[in-house]
C-alpha cells in the first residue's frame, strides 16, 4: 500500500497523472531560497508534489492574492495549560494556522503519572492535527514537593516506543544533571540518540558547558539576551518563549537578527484558551515579530522548518515537493490574517473557520471529576505564627515567572501574621491533595494587589497541589474549599461566598468544554477578581499557578514549605534577623 501511494505520488509529480489538489497562483513562500513567487502548489495523497506553474489538478483552488506558507508548528508547549482538553486545542489551535505541536504531558503526569500521559495520546490520535509528545523526565518535579505521580525509567521505556514521543521533555533537574545523579543520567541515556530537551534559568558558564555535555540540545527559560547567546553558542536551540505569563519575545528577538536565525524558534510554553481566543497563537508571534522588525522569512522560519528539524520532522515545515501537505494561507506577510489550513491537503479551515471539529478518540468523563484527595481543614490551617525578626517574600515579577525573594518586617494580630493591603503583603498556601496528607505550605506574596477575598486555584506548576492567595485565613480556606468541592478548578472568594468559579473536571487541570464556553468562564472569573477583589494583574490565576514551581528562582512555595530555589532547600519565612 505505501509503495503504491509512493508510486502515485512520483506519478502526479510527472504529471502522468492529475494531482488530488492544486492551489493556483499563490504566493509562495520559499524557506530554502528566501524567496517569494507566484505559484501552484500540487497535492497528492496527503503530500506535496510540485511547486511550479502550470499544474492541473482534479480539484483546483484560486489563491491569487494570498500567501501560502508551511502549517505552523509550536515545538514546547503544555497542552494542560490551555485548560483544553486536546481535540478542544486542537481545533482552537487550527484556525491560528497551527497544524503541529511538540508537547510536554508533565503537568497531567504530575497528577495521574502515566495514565495522564496515555489519556493526552489518546485524545489527540485521529484529529487533523498532530501532537508529538516529549516523555516528562521530572515527575515528580523535585523532592521539595508532593505529586499525585511518578514516572521513572520504567515508565520512560514504556513511553520509549511511542511513535509519537519523540524525545525526553525538558530537564528541569538540572542540579541532578550537574551532581551526576544515577537515576538522571540513566533517563538521559534511556533517550541517547532522541530529542532531549532542556530547562536551565540562568545556567551559565561551566556549569552550563557541563548540562549541555550530557546531550541536552534546547532552552527556553532564557529571559535576557546575554544568557540567550551564551545558550546559542554552545550548540543549543533557542526557544524564544511568548506565552500568557512569561514573555521574552521583545528582549529576545536580537538574537534572532543578529545571526540566530538557524538555532532559534518560538514557542508558547503556557497559554491559556482567553489568549488562544483573544490574540491568537503562533500567528500572534508572527504578527509581533514582524512588528518589532524581524523579516517576514526569518520570523516564519521560526515556527515551521527551524523547529521540524530540530526534532527530525523532516517531512513537515516547508512548501516543497515530497513534504507534507500542512499548509496555512494568509492574507499578508504582516498580519498574518489566516483564510485557510490544509491538513495533510485536506482543507480543515476555510474563511477563518474550522470546516470540522476534531472529535476525541475517547469520551472526554475518562479521567475527568476525580474527587481531590484533600485532607479536611480549617481557618487554623492557615495561620502562619509570627517568628519574629523579619519574613521572607516571594514578589512577582511583571511578565516573567521568575520571582525575588524579599525581606522585611511584617505585623502580627494575637501572635500571627497578617497581611498587610496596603503595602500589598497577602497570605500564600499550598494544600497537598493527591494523598490527604493535610499537609500545607504557608508564605507571604507581594504583587496581586488584592484588597480583600481570595483566589485558589488546583492548577499548581509542577505537582498541581492546590494554592491559594488571600487577605484573611477563613477567605483562603473558603477558595480551597470551593476547589475541592468543584474536583478542581479555579475560585474567587469574598468572606464566605464564591463570587465566580471554573470548573476543571479533568484531573483539576483542564475543562470538558469547548473554548468559547471555557473562556467565557475564565474571563468571568478574572473579571471577579479584578473588580471584587481588586487583584491588579491581568492573569492572576497564571502568576499563582507559578508560585509553586521550585525549579524556577528565587522563591517559591509547595506543599512542603517556602523554597529557595538557588539553594535548592526549603527555608523558614523568618529570617531570624
Amino acid at each position: 500500500m505505501e509503495k503504491e501511494r509512493l508510486k502515485q505520488r512520483i506519478l502526479a509529480a510527472r504529471g502522468k497523472i492529475l494531482p488530488d489538489l492544486v492551489l493556483k497562483g499563490g504566493m509562495v513562500v520559499d524557506l530554502f531560497t528566501g524567496r517569494i513567487e507566484q505559484d501552484d502548489v500540487a497535492i497528492h495523497e496527503g503530500h506535496i508534489v510540485g511547486v511550479g506553474a502550470g499544474y492541473r489538478g482534479r480539484r483546483e483552488v484560486d489563491l491569487r492574492g494570498k500567501w501560502i506558507l508551511p502549517g505552523l508548528m509550536d515545538a514546547h508547549i503544555h497542552m494542560e495549560s490551555s485548560m483544553l482538553a486536546p481535540p478542544m486545542l486542537a481545533g482552537a489551535l487550527l484556525v491560528h494556522g497551527t497544524t503541529t505541536i511538540v508537547a510536554d504531558p508533565h503537568e497531567i503526569a504530575n497528577v495521574m503519572g502515566l495514565e495522564g500521559v496515555r489519556f493526552m495520546l489518546e485524545q489527540s490520535e485521529g484529529i487533523p492535527f498532530d501532537v508529538f509528545v516529549m516523555a516528562p523526565s521530572c515527575v515528580p518535579a523535585t523532592n521539595l514537593e508532593t505529586a499525585g505521580g511518578k514516572i521513572g525509567p520504567r515508565e520512560l521505556q514504556e513511553l520509549l516506543e511511542h511513535p509519537r514521543v519523540l524525545g525526553l521533555a525538558e530537564m528541569m533537574n538540572f542540579p541532578g544533571v550537574l551532581e551526576t545523579e544515577d537515576e538522571v543520567l540513566e533517563k538521559i541515556l534511556l533517550f541517547r540518540g532522541k530529542a532531549i530537551d532542556g530547562h536551565c534559568p540562568s545556567l551559565r558558564g561551566r556549569e552550563l558547558q557541563a548540562y549541555v555535555s550530557a546531550g541536552i540540545r534546547s532552552d527556553h527559560e532564557a529571559t535576557r539576551l546575554e544568557e540567550a547567546l551564551e545558550k546559542l553558542k554552545c550548540g543549543m536551540m533557542v526557544m524564544i518563549r511568548e506565552g500568557s505569563s512569561a514573555k521574552n519575545l521583545e528582549d529576545l528577538l536580537p538574537l534572532v537578527m543578529q545571526g540566530g536565525r538557524r538555532r532559534t524558534c518560538f514557542v508558547s510554553d503556557d497559554l491559556h484558551a482567553e489568549d488562544i481566543a483573544r490574540h491568537g497563537h503562533l500567528d500572534f508571534l508572527l504578527r509581533k515579530s514582524v512588528a518589532l522588525g524581524l523579516d517576514p522569512i526569518s520570523a516564519i522560519r521560526q515556527v515551521s522548518i527551524n523547529p521540524a528539524e530540530h526534532y527530525g520532522l523532516n517531512d513537515r515545515g516547508a512548501v516543497a515537493p515530497g513534504y507534507r501537505a500542512d499548509l496555512t494561507v494568509v492574507e499578508d506577510l504582516k498580519d498574518f490574517q489566516v483564510v485557510s489550513v490544509y491538513k495533510d491537503g485536506r482543507l480543515v479551515v476555510e474563511d477563518g473557520q474550522l470546516v470540522d471539529l476534531p472529535r476525541p478518540a475517547k469520551d472526554l468523563r475518562y479521567a475527568s471529576s476525580r474527587p481531590l484527595n484533600m485532607a479536611p481543614m480549617s481557618p487554623e490551617d492557615f495561620r502562619i505564627p509570627h517568628g519574629g525578626g523579619k519574613a521572607r517574600i516571594i514578589e512577582l515579577i511583571p511578565g516573567q515567572i521568575i520571582t525575588k525573594a524579599c525581606v522585611e518586617k511584617v505585623p502580627s494580630d494575637h501572635g500571627n501574621v497578617t497581611s498587610q493591603v496596603q503595602c500589598d503583603i497577602l497570605k500564600l498556601a499550598v494544600v497537598e491533595r493527591h494523598h490527604a496528607s493535610g499537609r500545607c505550605g504557608l508564605g507571604l506574596v507581594r504583587g496581586f494587589g488584592l484588597k480583600r477575598g481570595a483566589l485558589a486555584s488546583s492548577v499548581a506548576h509542577d505537582s498541581h497541589n492546590v494554592i491559594a492567595v488571600g487577605v484573611s485565613d477563613q477567605e483562603i480556606f473558603r477558595a480551597v474549599e470551593e476547589v475541592r468541592l468543584m474536583g478542581g478548578g479555579l475560585a474567587v472568594v469574598i468572606g464566605d461566598k464564591a463570587l465566580a468559579t471554573t470548573p476543571l473536571q479533568i484531573a483539576g487541570l483542564m475543562s470538558r468544554e469547548p473554548p468559547d464556553i471555557l473562556v467565557r468562564q475564565l474571563e468571568a472569573t478574572k473579571k471577579s477578581a479584578a473588580n471584587e477583589l481588586g487583584c491588579a494583574i491581568n492573569e492572576p490565576f497564571m502568576a499563582l499557578s507559578f508560585l509553586a514551581l521550585p525549579v524556577i528562582p528565587e522563591l517559591k512555595l509547595t506543599d512542603r514549605g517556602l523554597v529557595d530555589v538557588n539553594r535548592f532547600t526549603l527555608v523558614p519565612i523568618f529570617s531570624g534577623s
